[in-house]
């Protein structure tokens, strides 16, 4: 069974943060994770891949991008968005 998108992004910050999927949940923060901002632009780096997808690049200014990276949840909204966006 194909993974969804959530599971997939979770995977993606869980590699990129050196944590086992277990520990990222969707209410995490990125800080709370330990996500530095190179951490950061690794996870959106791979998740464009994953996907398929180009992330705005004013990603990290919240009031400059629909792209929100406040929670893993608000990452995982953004990056629906993106995907239904390129189905489309």
């Amino acid at each position: 069974m194909a993974e969804s998108v959530q599971e997939k992004v979770i995977r993606i910050i869980a590699e990129q943060a050196v944590l086992d999927v277990s520990d990222v949940h969707p209410h995490s923060t990125l800080q709370e994770l330990g996500i530095d901002s190179l951490g950061l632009v690794e996870s959106i780096f791979a998740i464009e891949e994953a996907f398929d997808i180009s992330v705005p690049f004013n990603a990290n200014e919240p009031g400059k991008s629909d792209f929100d990276i406040s929670s893993v949840a608000a990452i995982v909204a953004a990056v629906e968005g993106l995907v239904a966006q390129k189905a489309a």
